[in-house]
């Protein structure tokens, strides 16, 4: 099945949800996020899907959210009223997320290239990420005055430390680097990202459908007993006091504060 922006597609037990807007970077508008929302609804419920794999077209994985301020938007997001946009990146963003992540199959994301950003919300929520050589992760919004991504995992991708020095430079971290510190399970050529992730997830898929989805829900409720879905929701209430900050310094949209910052900082 195919939309205007991305395509799902079933081949041998495996689920594959394709993010085609190439010509933008993977960039994320509403339209974007629900479609990618759709994608993961069909394959949760086809029984015929053991495995999910979650790509992207194009050089780069996912350049963000859309800044382009072209795409279109809710009603409530043209108000730069706190809380509509509370209301409007509680479901968009934060909810799909979650959503994403607690689907009970075995999922895995498949980086290439720049994953800045909002790009860290498509493929954190995955249980596996395989990254190509040439992919590399960053979260830089600490330029736009917020703490940052609305699913902060940063944390517990990243440990502690690490987690402040990314965001704090703003600085982005290789493939290489994010399989030390276990965010990544395998790094590959950029010719093999798509062969070796649908090896890994045929493999998977091998495995007994209940068993995978108990293994999945055992490990998820562990990081949820020490209280990982409960810091999140505590950052992205952060997340919106800095967009609030920001609605009172520029009395434009939230997102804006010191975007000539960020812009500078991507130009080094």
């Amino acid at each position: 099945m195919r939309f205007d922006h991305v395509e799902y597609d079933v081949d041998d037990h495996v689920g594959i949800i394709t993010l085609d807007r190439p010509e933008a970077a993977n960039a994320q508008s509403e339209k974007v996020l629900v479609e990618l929302d759709e994608a993961w609804r069909l394959a949760e419920s086809d029984r015929e899907v053991k495995v999910i794999v979650l790509r992207s077209t194009g050089r780069h994985f996912s350049a963000g959210h859309d800044m382009s301020g072209t795409q279109p938007t809710s009603a409530d997001t043209e108000i730069p009223l706190p809380d509509s946009m509370y209301d409007w990146e509680t479901r968009y963003y934060f909810h799909f997320a979650k959503r994403w992540r607690d689907v009970p199959k075995p999922s895995i994301a498949a980086v290439q290239g720049k994953c800045i950003a909002a790009g860290l919300m498509l493929c954190w929520p995955c249980d596996l990420i395989v990254a190509a050589e040439d992919a590399e992760f960053s979260d830089p919004v600490l330029f736009m005055g917020i703490c940052g991504v609305e699913y902060h995992a940063h944390t517990w991708e990243f440990g502690p430390r690490k987690a402040k020095e990314i965001l704090f430079t703003g600085d982005s971290i290789t493939a290489g680097e994010a399989r030390q510190l276990g965010m990544v399970n395998q790094v590959v050529p950029p010719a093999e990202l798509l062969p070796a992730t649908l090896r890994l997830a045929r493999r998977i898929a091998r495995v007994d459908g209940f068993a995978l989805r108990m293994a999945k829900r055992a490990v998820n409720r562990s990081l949820d007993a020490q209280g990982f879905s409960a810091a999140l929701e505590a950052s992205f209430d952060m997340h919106h006091l800095g967009h609030n900050r920001a609605l009172v310094i520029t009395g434009d949209k939230p997102a804006l504060v010191n975007l000539a910052a960020m812009k500078e900082r991507k130009a080094e």
